[in-house]
């Protein structure tokens, strides 16, 4: 069975998380550099397909939009134009980073992990996909 990606756009940085192969649970995958992105993501459908990719999209408190969001808009424009056989949904991603925070706090990890953007952004992307199989599973 095919995969679902979800990814925590960041100007410098992608948080990315997958689902299992029965894409029932959500689990962190990696944070890569934005640069890297591209060729990160071609190597890995060598490995896996995905039947779905799930982009994190930015919004004030207010439902407004943010100074990002343009971004990832863009960033999903791009990603239709070259896997255009992979659908891409977004998920309102107001607290994913905050909400990550938590989490981070609730596994244990000591302050300076938790300070650690890069884990920050590979969990947020994990609630991103987790919110996104709990709408779409019902």
């Amino acid at each position: 069975m095919a995969r679902i990606l979800a990814i925590d756009y960041g100007e410098k940085r992608f948080g990315l998380a997958q689902t299992d192969p029965l894409n029932m649970f959500a689990q962190p995958l990696t944070t890569i550099f934005a640069t890297e992105f591209e060729s990160w993501l071609k190597n890995y459908l060598l490995k896996e397909s995905l039947s779905t990719i799930v982009v994190g999209m930015p919004k004030r408190l207010s439902g407004e939009d943010t100074h990002s969001t343009q971004r990832v808009r863009e960033f999903i424009k791009w990603l239709g134009e070259q896997y255009p056989l992979i659908p891409v949904h977004t998920i309102d991603e107001r607290y994913s980073s905050k909400e990550a925070q938590n989490q981070i706090i609730q596994m244990g990890k000591k302050k300076e992990q938790r300070r650690e953007k890069g884990l920050i952004d590979a969990v947020a992307a994990t609630l991103i996909l987790q919110t996104y199989l709990t709408q779409y599973s019902q």
